[in-house]
């Protein structure tokens, strides 16, 4: 990133972005080289590096683009516990398709066929007949 930070503020970035486990299976630790010639990280492992990765940025808007696709579930449900605390006073856009993503977003806005056919809170969405709703239930009973 070009900039140099301490090792403290790196692993608590990788611990926001719940990678903290790698302090004890890099071989190097942080000096450790990833990708062809190092470390392969595993799909889920490389989103969450992309968040370490901004955490450290400290940006003021941040747009999450699938961001947690790869993640299993208990896994996003804690990414996104630590990411709650991080992105608050922050402008975020999410895009996702799973609803765990952006049930925790002030304002929701549901696409088909490219088009907003509903928005509001998370609780406003499923309290309406739409399709918010209708996919919410389905998860529900799956």
């Amino acid at each position: 990133m070009g900039q140099d930070y301490p090792e403290d503020v790196l692993w608590n970035a990788l611990a926001v972005a719940q990678l903290g486990d790698l302090r004890t299976t890099l071989p190097e630790g942080l000096e450790s080289h990833i990708g062809r010639q190092g470390v392969r990280l595993s799909g889920g492992q490389r989103q969450r590096l992309a968040i370490a990765r901004m955490v450290l940025a400290d940006p003021e808007l941040v747009i999450l683009d699938e961001a947690t696709s790869a993640l299993d579930t208990s896994t996003e449900a804690a990414l996104h516990l630590a990411l709650n605390r991080f992105l608050q006073n922050r402008t975020t856009l999410i895009v996702a398709h799973r609803l765990s993503a952006v049930k925790q977003a002030d304002l929701i806005y549901v696409l088909e066929d490219g088009n907003v056919v509903q928005s509001g809170t998370h609780l406003d969405l499923i309290q309406s007949d739409g399709l918010y709703q209708t996919l919410y239930g389905t998860l529900q009973a799956g």
